[in-house]
């Protein structure tokens, strides 16, 4: 079939040679002029397919993605391709590429409007200018390949979906900060497009309403309050939230006018709803099911989230949607985006499962609900010997993983934020960014936000465990007198236990502080009530490592350092969790590969002197004596005074680990 041009007018200069609109429905255009494309269905869907592809596809993925039961799908592949060269090639520039079994785009010197706004919103929508923001915006001219559509082809119609949320999604966080930086009516046109992309999006209707109290419209906004009710309530929401944002806003317009006394009303209003805990809040919606037809329910997906779910409520850090409101949801057919956007939450996971010939591959997403950005993706492969133990061994890493980034985040922005204007959540967050760095001033200031954030919330178990880390830390490096710093970390850990018993970070607290006291057999009871309660909490199996290298059970101590290495293998306490196993290999004879472990530990950014003082002693038991003398070379730098005395009282050995520790030190004249 030819390839017709839709225009006869000669081609305008300075358009790309291809440009590919998907935006909407699919479109193509060569140095501006559009050309009609094949009827074919097919051709149209691998032509997106190949331009978003970030890597050359395999011809047997193609063959798979679009001919179900095709009798010759190369035959077919090889006819879509020939058709795809009249629209991408041309005399002096072949796009369409193929090497071996692969195929591939190069489109370097074209468009593709769905590439410029994925890679202009990498990195979130608020690190784009407003102008870029408006640019970007004006490229959505409809949802993702409008129109088309492909039956019986389960794999691209799962790939069309998650693409289509995809770009809803950024689409919807677009309008929301355009919207809330723009003036007057031009406001309300980005507020109608976001209304209608997001039309459970609590926020939506409460930026409306805002903008109609602030201009008088007082009629519209009870208009506005009235349809959005009833369109609650029809899907089985909770309009509630709609009234009291029309309330709020309608205040905030008499306070401009009635003076003092309404600033009053207002200032206790707010006081009220800041003492209210803030905490992260996330939605965790069902697997798609890529191995099923027409994604039944009730498989591994299922499984897999219902497991994410209960573990990560179990983490008590976070306020989960329950399982039943997302699966709900999900039946609706709503995404993962929309559905975090309708369910108000600062975090959604979205993911999918599939099992085929005996593996089951696990992808997995995060993403910020309200900047569309994807802050963590990973892929899991697993071989399917034993179902349950595979979706129980992922579920651990998910959540850990989520948990970890989730935290880093919520670290990043609160350190941001005036202190004064710190909620609870946010305060304690601050606090884990000073505690991780492992310096005596900022560990000061580490108990100061959680202070902070106990004193705007009483009830915040996990600024207990908190407050008690600095206390350990100010006894374990010997900071301040160990006697009354123990008994803090006693005192905090205690109170954090009365306030949430459920809590696996105030067991953990309190392990630490009961092997301070000399009490390493109930430590180990918390510190394994604390895994008990969340199998993935990584710090939890790394103090269990850490009391049992010491105490003298080094098998134990090495599977629980790797176990928290690979729920966390980011994480701030890594150097600690590869110095416990490198002191389990000492307790094993092993001391070249112990030597290798602490030299890993001690290179860690906020490694400090007990830590240098393990690779030390290993190097030297290992007669690298040159090494041990550079890391002992390091402790005298950073902390003249430094003992073996200390290093023997911070790490209580039995008789045989103290013997093994004194004579590394001997070795290189630490003793």
């Amino acid at each position: 079939m030819e390839i017709a041009v839709e225009s006869e007018r000669p081609a305008e200069t300075g358009f790309p040679p291809v440009q590919i609109q998907m935006l909407g429905p699919l479109r193509v255009r060569q140095h501006g002029v559009a050309v009609s494309l094949p009827a074919s269905r097919k051709v149209r869907a691998l032509l997106a397919y190949l331009a978003l592809a970030p890597r050359p596809v395999l011809r047997s993925h193609l063959c798979e993605l679009l001919w179900e039961v095709p009798n010759d799908p190369r035959g077919e592949l090889r006819w879509c391709l020939s058709r795809i060269r009249r629209l991408v090639d041309s005399g002096e520039r072949q796009r369409l590429k193929t090497s071996g079994d692969t195929i591939w785009l190069d489109l370097a010197d074209g468009f593709v409007d769905a590439l410029e706004i994925a890679h202009a919103l990498e990195e979130g929508v608020t690190a784009l200018s407003p102008e870029r923001q408006r640019s970007i915006a004006m490229l959505f001219e409809g949802d993702f390949l409008d129109g088309l559509d492909l039956h019986r082809c389960p794999a691209f119609s799962a790939w069309l979906i998650a693409q289509r949320r995809r770009f809803r999604a950024c689409h919807t966080a677009l309008l929301e900060h355009l919207a809330k930086s723009t003036a007057g009516e031009e406001t309300f046109g980005y507020l109608d497009k976001w209304r209608e992309l997001a039309p459970f999006d609590q926020n939506v209707h409460a930026t409306i309403l805002a903008a109609l109290a602030r201009q008088g419209r007082i009629r519209e906004g009870e208009e506005h309050v009235a349809t959005t009710a009833r369109l609650f309530e029809a899907e089985g929401l909770d309009s509630r939230p709609i009234r009291n944002a029309w309330r709020s806003a309608v205040t905030a317009t008499v306070v401009g006018f009635e003076g003092r006394a309404a600033v009053t009303e207002v200032a206790q209003v707010t006081q009220v709803a800041a003492a209210i805990p803030q905490h992260g809040s996330i939605a965790v919606m069902p697997f798609v099911d890529l191995s099923t037809e027409a994604h039944a329910r009730g498989g591994a997906a299922d499984a897999l989230a219902h497991d994410v779910i209960t573990r990560l409520a179990k983490l008590r850090s976070l306020f989960v949607i329950a399982q039943g409101t997302v699966f709900a949801l999900h039946e609706r057919h709503i995404g993962a985006e929309e559905a975090g956007r309708t369910l108000n939450v600062d975090y959604v996971v979205g993911g999918s499962v599939s099992t085929r010939n005996g593996r089951l591959t696990v992808t997995v997403e995060l993403a910020e609900t309200r900047s569309a950005r994807i802050v963590w993706a990973d892929t899991f492969h697993h071989k399917l010997d034993d179902a349950f133990l595979v979706l129980e061994e992922v579920g651990n890493r998910i959540v850990a993983s989520i948990a970890s980034e989730i935290e880093i985040l919520e670290r990043n922005r609160a350190i941001l934020k005036p202190p004064s204007s710190l909620d609870a959540w946010e305060a304690y967050h601050c606090g884990l960014w000073h505690m991780y760095r492992y310096r005596r001033e900022d560990n000061e200031r580490a108990r100061h936000f959680f202070q902070t954030a106990l004193r705007l919330d009483p009830t915040f178990s996990r600024a207990y465990a908190g407050l008690s880390f600095t206390h350990f830390q100010d006894a374990f490096q010997n900071w301040e007198k160990r006697g009354p710093e123990i008994d803090k970390a006693y005192d905090a850990a205690a109170q954090g236990l009365m306030v949430d018993d459920r809590d696996p970070a105030v067991h953990w607290a309190m392990g630490r502080a009961l092997w301070l006291r000399g009490r390493p057999e109930e430590s180990v009871g918390e510190l394994e009530q604390s895994i008990d309660l969340s199998p993935n909490f990584a710090l939890g199996h790394y103090n269990l490592s850490f009391v049992r290298s010491i105490s003298g059970d080094p098998q134990a101590a090495i599977a629980s350092s790797d176990l928290s290495r690979q729920l966390s293998p980011f994480d701030p306490m890594l150097f600690g969790m590869l110095a416990t196993r490198a002191m389990a290999l000492v307790r094993l004879g092993r001391f070249e590969e112990a030597a290798g472990w602490a030299v890993k530990a001690a290179a860690r950014p906020n490694a400090f002197p007990h830590i240098h003082a393990i690779a030390a002693c290993c190097l030297a038991l290992a007669d690298s004596l040159d090494q041990a003398r550079s890391q002992a070379a390091v402790i005298r730098k950073i902390a003249p005074s430094y003992s073996l005395a200390e290093f023997l009282m911070t790490f209580p050995f039995d008789p045989e680990g103290e013997a093994l520790f004194r004579e590394g030190a001997r070795r290189i004249g630490m003793a």
